[in-house]
C-alpha cells in the first residue's frame, strides 16, 4: 500500500481493513477493471480509493500539478456525491490531492472555475457530469480510471443514457470500476460493454448480511402510528435516528408533529434544495438533530456516524429498499435497530418483504409508556452524573441546597427535571383493529331526556356523561337514541359512582334530566339504522300469514313427468295456406311486354313558380360545335366533343369570388368577352381567409378576411 494512504488510514483510526477493501486492494488487481458488490455500510468509497490508488499515483506517493482529471467517481445521489467527496479528500490528503465536486442543485458557473483550476480526482452525479461534457467544462482526455458507484441504483433512477454516454467520451485504456450491493442483469450488461475482462468480487453472499442490525416488527392500530414512532424514539434514546416516509407529505407532517413535541428534527427530501438537504445532514453530524425525518433519497450511501436507530413509518416499496433504508445503521461493525411499523392490513406485505430480504425479524407490540418510563429510569441510575463531583464554582450552592431540603424533595425535583428534558411518552390501544369486544358485564340503563329531536347523538352523550358522571368509556355500554329521548347503559359496579357525581338532582348539561330505570327498556323493531328508532311512518300494512305455497323444484329432474300440453282449439287455428305448383309460374320470356314509347305519366310532377316581376332571365347556354361536321350531338348526360357553350345575354359579375357553382371566367374583375376564350380561375387569393401564423400566396402577410 501507498505510504500516504496508510498514514491517512492510521490517522483515522483504521487498524485493520474490512473484506471488500482487502479484495479490491490486491496487488494483483492494479491494473483490472473490477465488478464488486458488497452490502451496505462494508466500506466501498474506502475500499474503491484503494484500488484506483496504484493507477493515479503508480510509484510515487504524492500527486503532481492539478490539471485534467485523472479519475472520475460517479455517484446516484447528491448526498453520496458529497459524503464520497469527504471520504476520498481525508484518504488523499495527505498525498496533495485536490478532489472537486460537481452535483446537481450547486452553481455550475463555481464547478467551471473549480475544473479551470484543475483537479485530480472529480465526484459527479450523472446528469450534472454531463452537462459539463456537453459544454467543454471537463477534459477527459487524461482520465485513468472511472468509478460507478451504487450502480444499480443510478440504472434504477433512469440514468443509463447518462452512463452510456460518460463511457463513450472517456478514452478506451482507462480502468472502469462498478460497485453495487446487488449485480441485476442491467449491471451485468452494462459492465460486459464497457469492461475488459472485469474480476468479478462478491461479498454479499454471506449468511451473516446486516447481522448487526437487530430487526423489529412492531404491531400498531393506525390511529397509534405516529404514537407509536414517538415511544420507540423515546425508547432507545438514540443518538441520531432516521425515520423513513413514501411521500413528501408525510415527511412535512411528521416534521411538525415532532418538532411541536420538543425533538430536535430536521427534513430530508427531494423538494429541499441542495443547501437545505446538506445543511441537515450536517445539523445530524454535529449533534444540533437527532431525528431525520426522510424519504428514500436519504436511503442510499449517506453515512451518519452516530446513527443507531432507523425507522419505517411506512413500509417501503421493496426488498432491495428495506435493506438500503436498515443500511443506514450497523455501519463498519456498530451496532443498529431497525424498527417496522406495521398496522394490521399491512402484516402480510411486512412477511413478504422480509421473506425477499432474507430477513427475520421479531414481531412485538411497540413500547407502552410503563417500558418509556422504565428506561428512563435505568438511564438515569447509570449516569455519569452522580459519580462526577460538583463543579469549584457550584459547592456552595450544593451545600446549600442539601440543607435547605430534605433528601425526597430533592430526588423529587431531580426527577422532575429529567423528565422534563424529553417528551412524555404515549398511551398506546391494542394493535388490532377487528378484535371482537368482550362482554359488558351487568349493567343499569339510565333514560336521558334528551332525544334525537333535541340534537342528541351517542357522540355528544358519552363524553357528557363521562364528564358529569365520573366514568370511562369502558363504563359505559350501549346508547339507543329516541325521538324524545335517549337510553344509556352503565356498568353495574359504576352505577353508583355514576348517580352519587351527578348529584340529587340528576340533570346533565342543558337541562337534561337522567333517570334510573328499574329494567332493560324495550325496543320496537323498525328502522334499520336504530334498534331504538320505533316503526317508519306509513309503513308497509300487516298483511297476516302467508299463505302456504307448493315447493319448486331446485333442481332439473329429467326423470320426471312432463305436463301435457294444452290442444289447440279448432276454432281458432287458421287453415294452411296451399303452395303453388311450379306449372303455375310462367317463364319471363312468356310474360307480357309494355309496348315501345308508352310511359306512364310523372304524378310526381308540379307546375313551374312563375317569375316574379321585373326579374332577369338566366343565362341559357347553347351548344355549338366547333368541331368537324361529324361530330356527335350533345349525348345523353355529358358534353360532347368540341363543344363550347355560348351564352344569349351578359352573365353579371361583380369581382367577388361566387360559391360552388358559380365560378366565374375571364380576369379578376373583368368577365370575359363575347368570343374570347374564358379563363378560369380560383377566387382571389387576397380575399381568401389566411390562418394566423402562416403566409399566404400573394402579397406576403395579408390581412386575415373571412368570405361572406
Amino acid at each position: 500500500m501507498i505510504q500516504t494512504l496508510a498514514d491517512a488510514l492510521a490517522k483515522q483510526g483504521y487498524d485493520t481493513l474490512m473484506p471488500v477493501q482487502e479484495a479490491v486492494s490486491d496487488p494483483a488487481l492494479n491494473d483490472a477493471d473490477l465488478l464488486v458488490s458488497a452490502q451496505t455500510g462494508s466500506g466501498k468509497t474506502v475500499g474503491f480509493g484503494l484500488a484506483i490508488a496504484p493507477t493515479l499515483l503508480g510509484e510515487n506517493t504524492h500527486f503532481g500539478r492539478a490539471g485534467a482529471p485523472l479519475a472520475l467517481i460517479i455517484a446516484p445521489t447528491r448526498e453520496l456525491a458529497m459524503q464520497v467527496s469527504r471520504e476520498l479528500g481525508w484518504l488523499y490528503g495527505l498525498a496533495g490531492a485536490v478532489v472537486t465536486t460537481c452535483v446537481g442543485g450547486m452553481d455550475t458557473r463555481t464547478e467551471r472555475r473549480a475544473l479551470d483550476r484543475g483537479a485530480h480526482i472529480v465526484v459527479a452525479t450523472p446528469g450534472r457530469l454531463c452537462d459539463h461534457i456537453k459544454r467543454g467544462n471537463i477534459d477527459l482526455n487524461e482520465l485513468r480510471a472511472v468509478v460507478l458507484d451504487e450502480a444499480d441504483e443510478m440504472l434504477d433512477l433512469g440514468f443509463r443514457e447518462d452512463l452510456e454516454f460518460i463511457l463513450g467520451e472517456a478514452p478506451e485504456d482507462r480502468r472502469t470500476l462498478m460497485f453495487s450491493a446487488t449485480v441485476p442483469a442491467a449491471i451485468a450488461k452494462l459492465a460486459k460493454s464497457y469492461q475488459r475482462d472485469a474480476q468479478r468480487i462478491s461479498t454479499v453472499g454471506e449468511a451473516k448480511q446486516h447481522s448487526d442490525i437487530e430487526y423489529r416488527a412492531l404491531q400498531v392500530h393506525p390511529r397509534d402510528i405516529e404514537n407509536a414512532i414517538i415511544n420507540v424514539l423515546r425508547f432507545y434514546e438514540a443518538k441520531n435516528a432516521i425515520v423513513f416516509c413514501n411521500t413528501r407529505a408525510a415527511v412535512a407532517r411528521l416534521t411538525t408533529r415532532f418538532t411541536n413535541r420538543g425533538f430536535s428534527v430536521v427534513a430530508l427530501s427531494g423538494e429541499l434544495t441542495q443547501s437545505e438537504r446538506t445543511n441537515a445532514l450536517q445539523a445530524l453530524r454535529d449533534g444540533r438533530a437527532r431525528v431525520c425525518i426522510a424519504t428514500d433519497v436519504a436511503a442510499r450511501g449517506i453515512d451518519l456516524p452516530n446513527l443507531e436507530l432507523v425507522i419505517h413509518a411506512d413500509l417501503p416499496t421493496n426488498a432491495d429498499t428495506l435493506k438500503h433504508r436498515s443500511g443506514r445503521t450497523g455501519r463498519a461493525g456498530r451496532k443498529g435497530v431497525s424498527a417496522l411499523i406495521v398496522p394490521p392490513k399491512m402484516r402480510t406485505k411486512a412477511n413478504r418483504l422480509l421473506g425477499w430480504a432474507h430477513l427475520t425479524a421479531e414481531w412485538a407490540a411497540p413500547p407502552s409508556a410503563a417500558e418509556v418510563n422504565a428506561a428512563d429510569e435505568e438511564r438515569l441510575l447509570n449516569d455519569d452524573a452522580w459519580t462526577t463531583p460538583a463543579p469549584d464554582d457550584a459547592t456552595d450552592f450544593v451545600a446549600s441546597l442539601a440543607t435547605k431540603f430534605t433528601k425526597q424533595q430533592l430526588a423529587t425535583a431531580f426527577v422532575n427535571l429529567f423528565r422534563a428534558r424529553a417528551s412524555a411518552p404515549e398511551e398506546l390501544g391494542e394493535a388490532s383493529d377487528d378484535k371482537p369486544r368482550p362482554a359488558f358485564g351487568p349493567s343499569v340503563w339510565f333514560s336521558v331526556s334528551k332525544g334525537r329531536n333535541d340534537g342528541a347523538e351517542p357522540r355528544t352523550l358519552l363524553p357528557m356523561l363521562c364528564r358529569l358522571g365520573d366514568l370511562t368509556k369502558d363504563d359505559v355500554g350501549a346508547i339507543r337514541v329516541q325521538d324524545t329521548h335517549a337510553f344509556v347503559e352503565i356498568l353495574a359496579a359504576s352505577a353508583t359512582r355514576f348517580v352519587t357525581a351527578l348529584g340529587p338532582d340528576m340533570k346533565g348539561e342543558d337541562g337534561a334530566v337522567i333517570t334510573q330505570l328499574d329494567k332493560a327498556p324495550e325496543f320496537p323493531r323498525g328502522s334499520k339504522r336504530d334498534a331504538g328508532r320505533g316503526p317508519k311512518p306509513g309503513g308497509r300494512p300487516d298483511r297476516g300469514p302467508k299463505p302456504d305455497r307448493k315447493p319448486h323444484r331446485k333442481s332439473y329432474d329429467p326423470d320426471a313427468p312432463s305436463a301435457p300440453r294444452k290442444p289447440r282449439a279448432d276454432d281458432t287455428s287458421k287453415p294452411d295456406k296451399p303452395r303453388k305448383a311450379r306449372s303455375d309460374f310462367k317463364p319471363r320470356d312468356e310474360a307480357p311486354r309494355k309496348p315501345k314509347g308508352e310511359r306512364p305519366p310523372k304524378s310526381h310532377k308540379t307546375e313551374r313558380t312563375p317569375m316574379k316581376p321585373g326579374a332577369k332571365p338566366k343565362a341559357k347556354a347553347v351548344w355549338k360545335t366547333d368541331g368537324p361536321a361529324d361530330a356527335p350531338h350533345k349525348p345523353k348526360g355529358g358534353k360532347p366533343q368540341g363543344a363550347k357553350p355560348k351564352f344569349e345575354g351578359k352573365p353579371k359579375f361583380d369581382g367577388k369570388p361566387k360559391g360552388k357553382g358559380g365560378k366565374p371566367t375571364g380576369k379578376p374583375g373583368k368577365p370575359a368577352a363575347p368570343g374570347e376564350k374564358s379563363y378560369k380561375r380560383a377566387a382571389d387569393p387576397s380575399k381568401r381567409f389566411t390562418p394566423p401564423g402562416k403566409i399566404g400566396k400573394q402579397g406576403g402577410n395579408a390581412t386575415p378576411k373571412r368570405r361572406k
